[in-house]
């Protein structure tokens, strides 16, 4: 069943989950229990600096996560050129290209049409072991569905792509052949109109009840649950619908993963292809974010990440032992991330080694790192993440 619910229903829903609360895992709830404390891991660099003011990202703290809603000051971040400031009142969506009735929409227009809510987890495609899995968070947007707009507009029986624009922009190099184009961009990604057009991808104004912040691409950004956060594009400016294929320098040439096929994949290897693919849907991942300590045991408390496809199980391993179920909590939806928590008896003193790993109800297993030493580009990491804790 698909996350997107009216204001009235988000009022009944609010009211139905009061009663529920009680049945959730102690972690789902933001206070932490009295004897319970957290058991430091030993595997986070000296360096990780969640919010560094030199970067251009800010982290997600995986190890503060207490409950499903990642809070607007602690959401992740990032993106290619300027973080532009955008006057509300000025501001103006553009519908162009393939439709009948070209338009353009203010803030008050926007949020005057019906509106649906959607609780959304998603990732950056880059997002891996090296951002101590940070690149990610999850939370409640509100705005009104894509293909309600789209509709009311009359799409062009020729439309194939949609395409999605941002306001931010800035220079860029642009390599064909032996020539290099040093040329002014704005921010684009596409997809197919069909894509475009499912109920769950929404023009946003709001996260977690409260408008955007400039960070999370106010006054409104794309919302496409269940793709990697390149697909989510902020600040946005225009939709443009084409008959052909869009060609921006982040659809067709940055945000590509390349994998070796048979053979050995060496590269020198005549009998490895390598295959080419766009950065569209997430993969299944799961991430170990916390261990606390409460009376008598060790709860370890993680999420999982992946493209709405309902999921088989999700299990943890201690020190290469045999795979034990975690339990999901009861507050996930379709395309949440899904929290997980697994009760931890018998710790001995020490350090330890834990992983998770998930499968969905595909038979799509996460895989373990080694199994993605085939793939070239650094994007759509999802291998196993071991984490390293000590316990005194």
């Amino acid at each position: 069943m698909e996350e997107l619910i009216s204001r009235r229903e988000t009022l009944r829903k609010g009211l139905a989950a009061a009663s529920l609360l009680a049945l959730m895992p102690d972690w789902a709830l933001p206070a932490m229990a009295e004897d319970a404390s957290d058991v430091p891991f030993t595997d986070i660099p000296n360096t990780f600096n969640p919010n560094n003011p030199n970067s251009t990202a800010r982290l997600l703290d995986i190890r503060k996560i207490d409950g499903p809603i990642t809070p607007k000051d602690q959401f992740f971040g990032t993106q290619h050129f300027n973080k532009p400031e955008i006057d509300g009142e000025k501001y103006r969506l553009k519908f162009t290209g393939l439709v009948h009735k070209q338009a353009e929409y203010s803030l008050s227009d926007l949020r005057a049409m019906k509106s649906t809510e959607i609780i959304n987890g998603y990732e950056c495609s880059g997002n891996s072991p090296r951002a101590m899995e940070g690149l990610c968070s999850n939370g409640r947007f509100t705005g009104v569905r894509l293909s309600s707009i789209l509709k009311q507009l009359t799409i062009d029986p020729r439309a194939r792509e949609a395409v999605f624009l941002g306001t931010d922009r800035g220079p860029l190099d642009i390599v064909f052949r032996q020539q290099t184009y040093k040329l002014e961009q704005q921010f684009g990604r596409s997809m197919t109109l069909e894509n475009a057009l499912k109920p769950d991808v929404m023009v946003a104004y709001a996260l977690n009840g409260e408008p955007l912040t400039r960070d999370q691409g106010f006054p409104a950004r794309l919302i496409v649950p269940g793709w990697y956060g390149v697909a989510n594009v902020k600040w946005l400016a225009e939709v443009h619908l084409q008959e052909d294929r869009y060609l921006g320098n982040f659809q067709a040439r940055w945000y590509r993963t390349l994998r070796g096929v048979g053979g050995t994949g060496e590269d020198a290897d005549p009998e490895t292809q390598w295959i080419e693919t766009e950065v569209t849907r997430m993969h299944p991942k799961s991430v170990i974010a916390r261990v606390r300590k409460t009376a008598g045991a060790h709860s370890i408390l993680g999420f999982v990440l992946n493209d709405g496809t309902p999921l088989k199980s999700v299990e943890v391993q201690i020190d290469g032992g045999a795979w034990q179920p975690a339990t999901l909590d009861k507050s996930n939806s379709r395309y949440s991330w899904k929290l997980f928590t697994y009760r931890w008896e018998g710790a001995t003193p020490g350090e330890h080694t834990l992983v998770s790993r998930v499968t969905d109800a595909n038979g799509v297993m996460q895989p373990e790192a080694a199994a993605l030493k085939r793939k070239k580009t650094f994007l759509e990491d999802n291998g196993q993440f071991p984490r390293k804790v000590m316990i005194s």
